[in-house]
């Protein structure tokens, strides 16, 4: 479509790719691009071509004159009557745009992202998206601690996606900091980034963390339930079940309506007989088959059904100090002792029991004795510096918050230190419910 030329008094584009290239204050410039025209044609003239009927961003430097292109960009990628944008005009922008300019419009940041979502969507490509969104989420922020939009737009694309590990560079960094300035972040973001999160690490099966990101989206302050919230406490207690065997309490700041509402879900029913012999197990997803696939946790269930008899296992390492093979079968609902020898050993091996077997069969436990490497010495010492060092950067961001800093002087004779609700609750969109189901199973 061609807009190239002035009409009824609105402002062409070519007059906007003379602002742009002739602007010297970003912040000016980014004035004029959000009021050139009224809202519900800026776009449509942002995604037309110049008069000569050339591209505008083959004339605009990405590095150079981000917002511009930035602007440009978004809107052709979200235009039905303009061309899509190419994907190399795409990588380039996100490889090399200056993060300071694009700072000043993080409205059109998230719009970018979620355009380049859309393009894939309809070009069934989808390595037309996890390149650019990767380098948009790692290069934007000042920091990957920052929580932005684009973290959630990403890695809920590579849970929809399967690519899983795609998403650990960011995964990998705890969010510790929120700028509403920076990001045009709500409520939401958080939840759905954290419940996405563990989805990806769940898949991996990097247990420990996804029970981290669960956790944080089941206990995130509201002052009413998200339908997300319940739906990561599903995730959560299965995931606890498959690392522990068995659950662990959420922390006190949880709403307690979760876990009332977990409490009349299929689900509770699950956790009062695990862990039992894998018939028993079996029998309550042949009944809740249908319920599973449609939450997309049978996955997760078959997997904690296949770690039950290891817990039954340890729970005779209490009681027993030596058992047949057999008999160990028999208390598990496992028939095949070899079947059984494979568990054990691989229990063993894994360091989860301290026992040895026999040549005639005859199982010896005896008491864990905890055993580090150097190794995992020096990768202790060095998660527990970066921690310590992470801390000290919160709280100086805390120190630095005059809201804060308000709040303690207001607060300091009081008569206890318990949790402010206000501090902790959020001002944006508080307790609105996301209905988003991912696509998963974790098989």
């Amino acid at each position: 479509m061609n807009v190239g030329s002035s009409s009824q008094g609105l402002a062409s584009l070519d007059d906007i790719l003379t602002h742009i290239t002739t602007a010297n204050n970003p912040t000016t410039l980014n004035n004029y691009l959000k009021s050139f025209a009224p809202k519900d044609v800026r776009d449509t003239i942002l995604a037309s071509t110049l008069g000569s009927g050339q591209d505008p961003l083959t004339v605009l430097d990405p590095s150079r004159n981000t917002l511009g292109y930035l602007y440009i960009l978004s809107a052709r990628l979200h235009s039905t009557a303009s061309p899509a944008p190419s994907l190399v005009a795409i990588e380039t922008f996100c490889s090399t745009f200056d993060p300071e300019q694009a700072r000043l419009a993080p409205d059109r940041v998230t719009q970018l992202a979620r355009g380049i979502v859309r393009a894939a969507e309809s070009s069934h490509n989808i390595k037309y998206a996890l390149s650019p969104l990767l380098s948009l989420v790692t290069r934007y922020p000042p920091h990957l601690s920052y929580l932005t939009t684009l973290h959630t737009i990403f890695v809920r694309y590579c849970v929809a996606t399967r690519h899983f590990t795609t998403a650990l560079p960011v995964l990998s960094v705890p969010i510790t900091q929120v700028d509403t300035t920076l990001s045009d972040l709500n409520y939401n973001d958080n939840l759905i980034y954290h419940y996405a999160g563990g989805i990806a690490l769940g898949a991996m099966k990097k247990w420990n963390e996804a029970e981290e990101f669960f956790e944080i989206c089941v206990s995130a302050p509201a002052h009413v339930p998200a339908a997300i919230q319940l739906e990561a406490f599903k995730k959560l207690v299965l995931v606890q079940l498959i690392q522990y065997g068995e659950t662990v309490s959420p922390p006190k700041y949880t709403l307690p309506a979760i876990p009332r509402m977990f409490k009349s879900t299929p689900y509770a029913n699950f956790l009062k007989i695990y862990p039992t012999q894998m018939s028993n197990l079996r029998q309550f997803v042949a009944k809740e088959q249908e319920l599973l696939t449609q939450e997309r946790n049978l996955g997760l269930v078959n997997q904690a059904i296949e770690r039950a008899p290891v817990w039954l296992i340890k729970k005779l390492t209490a009681t027993y100090l030596t058992l047949g093979l057999g008999d160990i079968g028999k208390e598990v609902g496992i028939e095949n002792p070899e079947e059984v020898r494979e568990i054990i050993l691989s229990m063993i091996e894994s360091g989860e029991i301290n026992a040895s077997i026999s040549a005639d069969g005859t199982v010896t436990f005896a008491d864990s004795v905890p055993q580090f490497s150097k190794e995992q010495l020096d990768r202790m010492l060095v998660e527990a510096q970066e921690t310590s060092q992470e801390l000290l950067e919160v709280e100086r961001h805390l120190n630095a918050s005059k809201e804060y800093l308000t709040k303690v002087m207001k607060h300091k004779d009081d008569a206890g230190w318990g949790p402010d609700e206000e501090m902790f609750s959020h001002p944006m969109g508080m307790g609105g419910g996301h209905a988003w189901a991912d696509e998963v199973s974790f098989m």
